[in-house]
């Protein structure tokens, strides 16, 4: 929604940018800035909305049109295809952030030759996370591989200290696994990405813990994957549609 752009907007830092040569561009970036002076554009496109275009602010898409006098947030879709490609412009964004992501700040339960991988932004303290922890070692064994990111919400007033302590623990794998499990993970410090993870899932629009994402950027609808099973099913689904598409697309 727009409130929460202008409340993302409100943390933001005003950065310096280049306008494009396309001057539709810096119409639509100064109607925006003219709704929310604070606002960080990330990206400005030409939409599929035909005479509008599409803006990223700090993970929200919206879209606003060449004359600068609309703005419009929501899902667009593509009735023909029935295909939501705002959630497909997320996924991409998505997905190109988390392939740049090196291993080093992520937490890996690893499989070989893993059927399926997902990212899960994390947060220690959550108990929905726990609640997915629990079956690692059902994921593992069903071939889905799943790449830990700390994302400590604000919520949460310990879990940013919490991230940082399991961070730093000798045995970070185990040290997650026992936080997970209701353990103290203590009060160990030393360098760590947690700032830069929590900051890269504000940029991608993460805003709820467990957030999975497959290998393509889509997220997970939990509420279809209440098993380890159905999360395989889930992933298998998606992995289906996904080159049902590439296959039309051709």
């Amino acid at each position: 929604m727009l409130k929460k752009i202008l409340v993302l907007a409100a943390l933001a830092i005003v950065v310096p940018f280049a306008h494009a040569a396309d001057p539709a561009e810096k119409v639509v970036r100064d109607a925006l800035h003219s709704l929310l002076p604070l606002a960080v554009v990330d990206k400005v496109a030409k939409s599929d909305l035909p005479g509008f275009y599409e803006v990223v602010v700090s993970g929200q898409i919206a879209y606003v049109s060449a004359d600068g006098k609309y703005l419009l947030q929501g899902s667009l879709y593509d009735v023909a295809h029935k295909q939501n490609l705002t959630d497909a412009s997320l996924a991409k964004m998505r997905a190109q952030a988390i392939a740049k992501l090196p291993a080093a700040k992520e937490i890996r339960f690893d499989v070989a030759n893993s059927k399926h991988t997902v990212t899960v932004f994390t947060d220690v303290d959550c108990p929905y996370c726990r609640a997915f922890h629990k079956n690692i070692g059902q994921f593992n064994a069903l071939g889905i591989s799943v790449h830990y990111v700390m994302y400590p919400l604000d919520i949460h007033p310990n879990a940013d200290k919490q991230a940082v302590a399991v961070w730093c623990s000798p045995d970070r794998n185990a040290a997650y696994t026992a936080a997970m499990s209701g353990k103290d993970p203590g009060n160990a410090t030393c360098v760590n990405p947690v700032a830069e993870t929590k900051a890269l899932g504000i940029a991608l629009g993460i805003n709820a813990t467990p957030t999975v994402l497959t290998e393509d950027g889509t997220s997970v609808d939990l509420g279809k994957a209440t098993s380890p099973q159905a999360l395989l099913a889930e992933l298998d689904r998606l992995a289906g549609e996904r080159a049902k598409t590439k296959v039309a697309a051709r």
